[in-house]
């Protein structure tokens, strides 16, 4: 197989197979006593770990309750529980 003008090669459909280079796989290239290896890469935690753990972290301080958040996304008055004038649906 050839290197393509971008760098690329195409592993063999039966060597993906085999050791579970699916799409999106990370792969590393180690150079090992005069030889090029390629395997899965060693990788930390996922990106979207990281956000949800950084969001846990963030939010442990936050001052406002589920309730007061709702009332404030929805424009509902915080004494009455009800809309303000001019709020809801546009309809």
């Amino acid at each position: 197989m050839k290197i393509t003008t971008k760098g690329q090669v195409t592993i063999p459909k039966e060597i993906r197979d085999e050791f579970g280079l699916f799409p999106g796989t990370d792969v590393e290239f180690v150079s090992l006593d005069g030889e090029i290896r390629v395997r899965k890469a060693v990788l930390g935690p996922k990106r979207g770990e990281e956000i949800v753990t950084h969001l846990r972290k963030a939010g442990r301080n936050f001052g406002m309750t589920t309730d007061e958040i709702m009332k404030l996304t929805r424009g509902e008055d915080w004494g009455t529980g009800h809309l303000e004038e001019g709020d809801g649906d546009p309809r």
